[in-house]
């Protein structure tokens, strides 16, 4: 397949060229951001498609600096709420389905269960209401597309919480880490393959399980606290640098923007169409913490 990728340094997109390229017979990946792709900027995203003729576009990038969207909520819809729409729209033109990654804060943070597809929304701030409103545009498109939610995104590459814990852990001996709120890590390299398990399953059998929402995270949960405390113990045993947690309330760590409390995501139902789960997520961060150690 030739696969139209929205951006091109962020962690799915650098995870999906590493994943890709290492099979024998790998789809065409192409990757298309700023300047050619632009998605604040409408006409420069139906000419990429356009230009490409994919068939099939992975929807990958966004405006993800949460903090940032509360001061500058104008750019963040028209990335992240309008933008899928064009997306959508170009792409049925060209007869390519789209597969669009969104989050966890599409939901309040209330409750302590995993969150499910059919619960009712409620975002607590502007990231996440403009990624509401993406998936609204992207449904209301024309276009045949799958969404996945999901959170806590690290990898090897760009700037992730275990990338920043084993920095600061390099100066310091101890640090406080937030341990109320709860959701599951997830490597980019395993959103990697579940992007291509759709794209796999889609090239076989055209449209199974499209038209839907899906939750993808890493397998079990957590709290920010215990996961620091999981990256420096296995830091310690690639001899990386270690550092003692403390966890503390949410309330003593202010933020611009609210964090949800729980941001679990049940991701039962991927698995049950597409026969593909994440593997447990201290699996997954062993193996980029690692690779980050080196």
């Amino acid at each position: 397949m030739k696969i139209l990728v929205t951006g091109r340094d962020g962690q799915v997109a650098q995870s999906l060229a590493e994943r890709c390229g290492a099979r024998d017979n790998p789809h065409e990946l192409i990757f298309a951001a700023r300047p050619e792709l632009d998605l604040a900027d409408p006409a420069s995203i139906a000419r990429a498609i356009d230009a490409a003729q994919p068939d099939l576009v992975i929807s990958a990038a966004a405006y993800t600096a949460v903090d940032d969207a509360e001061d500058e909520p104008d750019l963040a819809m028209a990335i992240n709420g309008e933008a899928p729409g064009i997306i959508g729209k170009a792409a049925a033109s060209a007869g390519a389905p789209v597969l669009h990654l969104s989050t966890d804060y599409v939901f309040d943070g209330s409750g302590e269960r995993a969150w499910r597809e059919d619960d009712p929304t409620g975002p607590i701030g502007v990231y996440g209401k403009t990624k509401l409103a993406g998936e609204e545009a992207l449904s209301e498109s024309g276009a045949t597309y799958a969404i996945l939610r999901t959170a806590w995104v690290y990898s090897p590459f760009g700037a992730n919480f275990v990338k920043t814990m084993l920095r600061l852990a390099e100066g310091r001996d101890a640090l406080n880490v937030v341990n109320d709120q709860h959701g599951n890590p997830t490597s980019a390299l395993d959103i990697a393959d579940a992007l291509l398990a759709v794209a796999d399953r889609w090239q076989a059998e055209p449209g199974h399980g499209a038209n839907a929402l899906y939750h993808f995270g890493g397998t079990g949960a957590t709290n920010w606290a215990d996961f620091a405390r999981a990256i420096f113990a296995q830091s310690g045993k690639c001899g990386g640098p270690v550092c003692e947690v403390t966890g503390i309330p949410g309330s003593d760590y202010p933020t611009k923007a609210a964090r949800p409390a729980n941001s679990r995501l049940d991701s039962a139902k991927f698995g049950e169409v597409f026969g593909h789960v994440a593997p447990p997520w201290q699996e997954s961060l062993s193996e980029t913490v690692a690779r980050l150690l080196g």
